[in-house]
């Protein structure tokens, strides 16, 4: 399959070349902010973990600085710029950064799919801030950011990876050379040293490039509705998981060695959940036959299954998140978030 598709493989990835000279050569306009821009993405075509990483970063600036965030609001019924607010939807604004604006109320949050046009919108809306984290523009080629952090993710790192549609990525591999930060994500955290020198072999850093490894630590889960009330999972739980997320196997493994059993339901990246999905998550749940059993989801899929609040209310599915915090592997989380003040406080208008 990979030999029948590599001339389509081929095809796109000279487009994408085309398109990166463009900017290259000063063909197509690329702008520069006044306001240091940190991107964080990736080469593949999702499920890297970006999302917790930005959190990560509004956690660790946030106290010092003012700091805003732009994503373009992916699979949204709206367009163009727009401030989020904690009382729209996934619909209005994307999962995403609805997910960010009600987790970090403070922080002033907008999707806009021309990010050369929002930033300054936000600027202008706020001219205090001063740093703009942008969600998943790696490839937006339109803005020149101060820093870019690439994530790849541990078991589908892009090195072994291939152009769309043979495999996953965006564009060639070397587009990783205009990567600052490099983290390989969703680490084991028993991750060993040897690992950790092999991946660092295979990415081949720059003399300029950091490399770092990120694990996912879970907390409590807690009523999508009803955040102040949490549940408990031990082995005696049967978990039926439902999600629409791009990869789900971490989360799987992480909750299959602390509960009784996981059954998954799994639909695509950004599911736009219908009536018959939540119906079927009902009859699903009402099979299970454990004495103790919960229905858990994502942070993300919480957004978007909210949009069936009155049938889950009237049928009584408590629904539960399970959230996630980011963390470094090899006591290397101080490093991190000194690379990223430092590069901070070296910024230049």
């Amino acid at each position: 399959m990979r030999i029948l598709l590599s001339p389509f493989a081929f095809i796109y990835g000279s487009i994408v070349q085309m398109r990166q000279l463009g900017y290259k050569m000063q063909l197509l306009r690329s702008s520069r902010f006044d306001v240091p821009t940190i991107v964080v993405g990736n080469l593949s075509t999702g499920g890297a973990g970006k999302s917790p990483h930005i959190e990560y970063l509004i956690r660790l600036l946030e106290p010092y600085i003012n700091v805003a965030v732009l994503s373009r609001g992916y699979k949204r019924k709206t367009e163009g710029f727009r401030m989020v607010e904690p009382d729209n939807t996934a619909l209005e604004v994307g999962d995403e950064p609805l997910q960010f604006k009600r987790k970090y109320p403070s922080v002033p949050v907008a999707v806009g799919e021309r990010r050369a046009y929002a930033i300054p919108q936000i600027i202008y809306r706020y001219p205090d801030i001063q740093t703009i984290l942008l969600d998943d523009a790696f490839q937006h080629l339109a803005v020149q950011p101060y820093k870019n952090v690439l994530i790849t993710e541990y078991k589908r790192p892009y090195t072994k990876d291939y152009l769309l549609p043979v495999g996953n990525l965006r564009e060639w591999r070397d587009g990783a050379m205009r990567a600052d930060i490099i983290v390989v994500s969703k680490c084991p955290i028993d991750m060993q040293t040897t690992e950790k020198q092999q991946f660092i072999r295979d990415i081949q850093p720059l003399e300029h490039q950091k490399v770092f490894f990120s694990y996912y630590d879970y907390g409590a889960p807690y009523h999508i509705f009803t955040p102040s009330v949490k549940t408990e999972i031990d082995a005696e739980t049967d978990v039926l998981l439902v999600t629409g997320i791009a990869r789900v196997d971490y989360l799987v493994e992480h909750l299959s060695k602390r509960v009784k059993s996981v059954t998954t339901l799994a639909f695509e990246d950004h599911r736009v959940f219908t009536n018959y999905d939540v119906a079927h998550v009902k009859t699903l749940f009402d099979q299970m036959q454990g004495r103790k059993k919960v229905i858990l989801t994502t942070e993300k899929d919480a957004t978007r299954l909210e949009l069936h609040k009155p049938y889950i209310a009237d049928n009584q599915l408590n629904i539960f998140a399970i959230p996630v915090e980011v963390k470094f592997l090899f006591g290397e989380q101080e490093a991190f978030d000194n690379t990223i003040k430092n590069a901070l406080l070296d910024f230049k208008i």
